[in-house]
C-alpha cells in the first residue's frame, strides 16, 4: 500500500501535520519511535487529578494555534500563578520584589536595563527567513551570546542576572550559542521581555490535565493512523516516491514529513544524502540541557506571606522556580529548572540525592516548610535517544552564515517540521504546531 504522505514523529509539530493532512482527505501514516505521543511533552499524574508537565508545558499571547488546538479538544487553559512578590537569592541573602526586574545596585540595575533594551532593538533587525542576510549577520554569528553580554556589561551582579535569564530561555550556556541565532530566537518570540515574563508572557497559562492531554485528543483523532513504537532507520527518495524503513517494517509514500529534532533526524540514513550545507546545518544543532524539578506539598504555603514563588537564584543548582500548583491550589507544587552546566551537575547524582539537593535550596527560598515534600520527581530528556535534550535546537557561532540555508528547506519529497523548523515561536509549542501544519500546506500544494 502507497501512502500519500508518511509523518515521522507523533510530537506536536507530527499530530498538527497530521491532522491538517486528514482534514485535507490524505491518505497518511504516521510513525512514533516511542510507545506514547507529545515527543518533548509529557505529563506525570502521581494521583487521581494531580499532575506534572515533565516537557513544555506553558502557552502565552501569541500562541493562537495552541489556545484553538485547546479549544477545539473541550480543554481550559488557567493562569501561571503570580500574585504577590518574587523572591531574589543573590549571594546567600533574600530579597523580595515586585515586577520583572529584581532589586539590584543601581549601577547593575542600569546596566542590565539597558541590555535588555538593546537586545530587543538589535533583534527587530533580524530577518526570521534568512537570518544569514541581516545586517550585520556575519558580525554577529562570529560572537556568543556570551561575548555580546561581555562587552555590554562591565558589572559582574548584572551579568549573573542575565547569565539567568538567558539560560532558563536557552536552557545552554551563553557561550555556546551564536549571537546570531539568540537574536533570531528573540524576535521569532516577539522581544526578551515576552521570553522573560508570566503576564503577558510566555509563561503565562498552562494547560489543565496538562500539556500532554492536548496530544491525546489530537492522537485520538487521527485514531489507527499513527503507529507507535516503529523507529525509523533509513528514508529512500526516488523520483515519484518516498520508502520509510526500519526494523521489521517498510512504507512507501508520495511524500515524506520528518518531524523530530535536528539532532534525531540526523540519525536517519537518507537516500540520497540530503544536501551537503542544510545536513552540516542539521548536524551543527544541539539540544538544550534542562532538569525539571518538582516537589509537592500539602498546600502552597508561600502564598500566605504573598509570595507567587517565582524565585531567581543564581548561585544555585536550581536557578528558576515557578509555582506549579493546580488551577485551584489544592496542592503546592514548586517547580525548579536546573539549566545547561548546572543540569548536567545535578544529573550527576542519583534521584534521591537530586531530591535532598533541591530542597536545601527549596528551604533557602521558603523557609523550613519547605522541608516537608509529600512526593518528589525530575526529568531530564538530554538521555533520551529521540530527543537528546530539551528545549530545543540551538546553534553555535560560525554556523548560519557559512551555511546559509533553512532548517525547513523541502529536500524534493521530503519536508521537515518541528519547532526548530519555525520562524514563528521557535522552540515552543506554538512553533511546532505552525511547523507541522505549514510542512502539510506545501505537501498539499504539491499533491
Amino acid at each position: 500500500m502507497q501512502y500519500d504522505v508518511v509523518v515521522i514523529g507523533a510530537g506536536y509539530a507530527g499530530l498538527a501535520a497530521g491532522l491538517a493532512l486528514q482534514k485535507a482527505g490524505k491518505n497518511i501514516l504516521l510513525l512514533e519511535a516511542r510507545n506514547r505521543c507529545g515527543g518533548r511533552i509529557l505529563t506525570e499524574y502521581f494521583s487521581e487529578q494531580d499532575y506534572t508537565d515533565l516537557g513544555g508545558q506553558w502557552i502565552g499571547p501569541g500562541h493562537e494555534r495552541m489556545y484553538q488546538l485547546a479549544a477545539e479538544f473541550g480543554i481550559d487553559t488557567f493562569h501561571t500563578y503570580d500574585s504577590g512578590k518574587s523572591t531574589l537569592l543573590l549571594n546567600s541573602k533574600i530579597k523580595h520584589y515586585k515586577g520583572l526586574i529584581p532589586p539590584l545596585p543601581l549601577f547593575a540595575l542600569l546596566s542590565l536595563d539597558r541590555a535588555i533594551s538593546k537586545i530587543n532593538k538589535l533583534a527587530k533587525t533580524i530577518d526570521l527567513e534568512h537570518p544569514y542576510q541581516s545586517p550585520n549577520a556575519a558580525k554577529w554569528d562570529a560572537m556568543s551570546l556570551q561575548d555580546w553580554m561581555n562587552s555590554q556589561m562591565k558589572s559582574e551582579t548584572a551579568r549573573k542576572m542575565f547569565a539567568v535569564a538567558t539560560e532558563a530561555i536557552f536552557a545552554t550556556d551563553a557561550s555556546t550559542i551564536s549571537f546570531l541565532h539568540a537574536l533570531f530566537y528573540i524576535k521569532s518570540n516577539t522581544h526578551l521581555d515576552f521570553l522573560m515574563n508570566v503576564n503577558k508572557g510566555a509563561q503565562q497559562d498552562r494547560i489543565k490535565g496538562g500539556a500532554q492531554s492536548i496530544c491525546f485528543k489530537m492522537a485520538a483523532a487521527l485514531g489507527d493512523t499513527i503507529h507507535y513504537e516503529k523507529v525509523v532507520t533509513h528514508i529512500h527518495q526516488e523520483d515519484n516516491k518516498v520508502t520509510i524503513s526500519g526494523q521489521g517494517f517498510s512504507y512507501t509514500a508520495a511524500h515524506c514529513i520528518v518531524a523530530v529534532p535536528p539532532a534525531v533526524s540526523t540519525e536517519i540514513n537518507y537516500i540520497p544524502a540530503v544536501p551537503s550545507n542544510q545536513w552540516q546545518l542539521m548536524k551543527a544543532s544541539f539540544m538544550g540541557t534542562v532538569v525539571k524539578c518538582y516537589a509537592v506539598y500539602d498546600r502552597p504555603f508561600w502564598r500566605k506571606e504573598f509570595k507567587n514563588g517565582l524565585v531567581a537564584a543564581p548561585d544555585e543548582l536550581t536557578s528558576v522556580v515557578f509555582d506549579n500548583s493546580p488551577f485551584n491550589g489544592s496542592k503546592g507544587i514548586l517547580m525548579g529548572f536546573s539549566l545547561a552546566e548546572k543540569a548536567k551537575q545535578l544529573m550527576q547524582h542519583d534521584q534521591a540525592t537530586r531530591k535532598e539537593i533541591v530542597k536545601a535550596s527549596f528551604i533557602k527560598m521558603f523557609g523550613p516548610e519547605a522541608a516537608n515534600i509529600e512526593y518528589y520527581t525530575d526529568k531530564s530528556f538530554t538521555e533520551e535517544p529521540f530527543t537528546k535534550g530539551c528545549y530545543a535546537g540551538m546553534f553555535p557561532p560560525r554556523v548560519i552564515t557559512e551555511l546559509q540555508t533553512s532548517l525547513a528547506t523541502p529536500f524534493h519529497r521530503i519536508h521537515w517540521a518541528g519547532t526548530e523548523t519555525s520562524t514563528q515561536f521557535n522552540g515552543y509549542m506554538e512553533g511546532a504546531v505552525r511547523s507541522g501544519e505549514r510542512a502539510a500546506k506545501v505537501v498539499i500544494l504539491q499533491s
